[in-house]
């Protein structure tokens, strides 16, 4: 198939994705005081949270993994994206469905506290957003919203939270330019791509870097189309800032459409230098090349981190995760490490996390594929049918203010088949479920180890049931309230 990456980006950027797809395995786990198996979700949906499908995501795994959960946002059509946590089996952890679009959902710290990050807002044709990035606690409430300043709206491609209680994020305002350089009009309309660094807390705006005032047009390496030629309604998109991060007294920036990353300093917003693209300043050692990039992060002084799409059009090739060893004295960019499975790619989005212990986790973005590979660049697991802007691992402990909740699927025969779940929850290892008709002599009808996100056990019929989650030591975490069953 011979399609234009210009052609497949204008106008379907987050549109489509991939569709989740494949199975959710469920763990094999006994009950006691019961003669239920193991439970799985009912093809309708979680009985414990009415109207939610679980997440058809298959997982597997060929080797050691790191520790952590696996955070992920896949979005469903157009508009849509489901907020998600599982773990190494691919079993939800965490659901949060949204209307709108949700990106970048991972851990990151605030207060010297970790807290759970994500942007959340409105598509926008070009492959934009509109909407804020969003904090929450370890029980899962909100605890500031972060919006752009100087009358914009905050941007999907980043949300990246700094030591200093501030958030870099990108904005994308339609302004003029002289598109001439590439064969445009004079007055072109264009997205000048910014970036503003903004308190948490108070919401002032402490830095905002305008891209056009330091990138010139002739530096893009996309080209126009008739429905992008930079007249008005045809907004042209010359630089595309997809990831930021602060360094030092700089800041780390990639722009997808020059394909290159640009070291920018913080007071003066000037370029001190450009990696890759049409002006580099360095030179590009052998299999160092990279194009149509994601997530460009600094390890430290001398590597940094990206996702190379590396495809103009489908089927060009693999996408790589790539860490590039970098000589600003010398100016010159060799290979370090890569990472792919020779075979997937990311047409758009993507990112890398390089773990703990020599681990990388690539997610492919718009193919719906996320691979850890082992410190020898060898695949230790693929998760599929999550179709992701990023993904990532991380340790996340959470116990949620919500109440666990209980649902009785079947009454006969005397028995009855009850569910319990608890959204969020990070450390029940078993459900005790008690019953009788009068709450305040509640007895202990059935346990069972935890199988998943919903668990079950079949018990004698009563009028009313509760359930309790456990630590692994019996200590009881959190309970439910009272599940009236019509008998």
């Amino acid at each position: 198939m011979d399609l234009s990456r210009r052609g497949f980006l204008v106008g379907t950027v987050l549109a489509g994705g991939a569709a989740l797809a494949g199975a959710a395995g469920t763990l094999q786990r006994s009950a006691t005081g019961s003669d239920a198996a193991p439970a799985t979700a009912p093809a309708s949906g979680y009985l414990t949270l009415p109207g939610r499908q679980p997440p058809k995501v298959t997982v597997r795994r060929t080797g050691t993994v790191a520790s952590g959960l696996l955070f992920v946002a896949p979005f469903r059509g157009t508009d849509h994206s489901d907020a998600l946590i599982v773990d190494d089996d691919g079993e939800p952890v965490w659901f949060r469905s949204s209307d709108d679009l949700v990106t970048d959902l991972r851990v990151q710290t605030y207060k010297g506290e970790p807290v759970l990050a994500y942007w959340e807002g409105a598509r926008l044709t070009g492959g934009h957003g509109a909407g804020n990035g969003v904090l929450l606690d370890r029980a899962y409430r909100r605890i500031a919203e972060v919006r752009a300043g100087h009358g914009m709206d905050g941007d999907l491609h980043e949300f990246q939270l700094t030591d200093r209680g501030t958030a870099l994020i990108t904005a994308y305002p339609e302004v003029t330019a002289d598109l001439r350089p590439i064969g445009g009009p004079r007055d072109g309309h264009v997205y000048g791509c910014r970036v503003q660094e903004i308190d948490v807390a108070t919401g002032k705006v402490l830095l905002d870097w305008k891209a056009l005032d330091h990138i010139a047009i002739a530096e893009t390496r996309m080209p126009m189309t008739k429905d992008t030629d930079g007249t008005k309604g045809r907004t042209f998109d010359p630089v595309h800032v997809n990831s930021v991060q602060a360094y030092g007294d700089t800041l780390l920036i990639s722009a997808r459409d020059t394909c290159a990353l640009y070291s920018i300093d913080r007071r003066t917003g000037a370029v001190r230098w450009r990696l890759g693209g049409a002006r580099s300043d360095f030179t590009i050692g052998s299999r160092a090349a990279f194009a149509w990039q994601h997530d460009a992060r600094r390890l430290d002084a001398t590597t940094i981190s990206l996702f190379d799409n590396h495809i103009t059009n489908v089927g060009d090739g693999p996408s790589r995760g790539l860490v590039l060893k970098i000589d600003e004295r010398a100016r010159k960019a060799t290979l370090l490490r890569e990472y792919t499975d020779g075979r997937t790619y990311g047409q758009y989005m993507g990112n890398v996390q390089m773990l703990p212990g020599g681990n990388a986790l690539v997610g492919y973005g718009s193919t719906a594929t996320v691979i850890e590979y082992g410190p020898d660049g060898t695949p230790v697991m693929e998760m599929t049918g999550a179709g992701s802007y990023r993904a990532y691992r991380a340790p996340w402990s959470a116990r949620p203010v919500e109440a666990p909740s209980v649902a009785v699927a079947a009454v006969s025969g005397g028995r009855m088949r009850v569910h319990a779940s608890w959204n969020g929850a990070t450390d029940v290892a078993a459900w005790r479920f008690l019953t009788d008709a009068d709450a305040a002599r509640l007895t202990v009808a059935a346990t069972a180890r935890r199988t998943g996100f919903e668990t079950a056990a079949t018990m004698p019929v009563a009028p009313r049931v509760v359930a309790e989650a456990l630590a692994g030591n019996g200590t009881v975490l959190g309970r439910s309230a009272a599940q009236a069953v019509g008998v």
